[in-house]
């Protein structure tokens, strides 16, 4: 039985495009994609980082990337049991799971980078990985500072933090002497903090009136850690995590607790995978077997 985890911004590439456009149907989906978003997915996919990078587009290229994937996945025979994304990739997952058409999770995706890009003007806001200190020290440690907070709980030693510039700053500087390493990101905003509230309120109008399906296989919500097959609850989840933590250490730790045998990252880059070999508290067998795209289709034993 196989978990499937759809990554998030950040494992983005140039030349996604050309990887992913290997896949027998790759060409039908960027044809999709263009008369969904009248954008030409491929060359973007291709084009330099500095472009990709921009929340907007890096959102639906990595949306477009895991998409691919999974469908040459369930061509190929293999199914998942239960799903989960991080941040961004929560939307590719309810899409794989059908809880709403390819083609809306797109729109959903390319109008969440829009509205997030929108809500904070550009340099005023940043994030840091902050490795080698646990949840409950940083969340100490920050508890006193304005404008700065937990935005994504990844594994047991590694935390992101995210804010207002000069707040995620001075958290930066208090934590250099406790924790082993800690390092800004190179992202254009602040996520999964209160100061998207408008991106929310934004995208809370985008899916209204949107009839959300009961989705094949369970997903595990980024701002629970837990697994839903509720509608409502997923819609209202949805939403929720834009302004709030992924608690994906909470995610993998409760899906873990299942009877998976194995987890499968669908999409570009191994940020899950990595993230994965980190744990200290899963037992191995829980990631035997993981399936990495990139440039082709393959099994690796960790």
């Amino acid at each position: 039985m196989r978990a499937f985890l759809f990554p998030g911004q950040g494992s983005q590439y140039s030349g996604m495009g050309k990887d992913f456009s290997i896949y027998p149907r790759a060409y039908f989906f960027f044809e999709r994609a263009k008369d969904v978003l009248g954008i030409d997915m491929y060359m973007l996919m291709n084009e330099n980082e500095e472009i990709l990078k921009l929340t907007e587009n890096a959102q639906p290229a990595i949306y477009l990337a895991s998409y691919i994937a999974f469908d040459e996945l369930m061509r190929n025979g293999h199914v998942p049991s239960i799903l989960a994304g991080h941040s961004l990739g929560e939307y590719t997952a309810l899409a794989a799971a059908d809880v709403y058409d390819f083609e809306l999770g797109l729109y959903l995706v390319r109008k969440r980078g829009e509205y997030i890009s929108q809500a904070v003007f550009p340099g005023e806001g940043t994030m840091a990985a902050v490795i080698g200190l646990r949840y409950k020290e940083i969340e100490q440690q920050i508890a006193n500072l304005e404008g700065v907070w937990i935005a994504n709980h990844n594994a047991e030693d590694q935390v992101v933090i995210s804010g207002l510039k000069d707040s995620v700053k001075v958290a930066m500087e208090l934590l250099k002497g406790k924790a082993k390493r800690v390092v800004e990101l190179k992202v254009s905003g602040p996520f999964h903090t209160p100061l998207l509230e408008t991106a929310k309120e934004r995208m809370a109008r985008e899916i209204k009136d949107v009839k959300f399906r009961k989705p094949r296989w369970p997903i595990v919500m980024n701002c629970t850690g837990r697994q839903t097959t509720d509608p409502e609850e997923i819609k209202n989840y949805v939403l929720e995590q834009i302004t709030s933590a992924v608690l994906w250490h909470d995610s993998i730790c409760n899906i873990a607790k299942t009877s998976i045998s194995s987890f499968v990252e669908v999409g570009p880059s191994k940020v899950l995978t990595n993230l994965l070999k980190r744990s200290t508290t899963l037992p191995c067998y829980h990631f035997t077997e993981i399936v990495v795209h990139e440039s082709k289709l393959e099994v690796v034993q960790v």
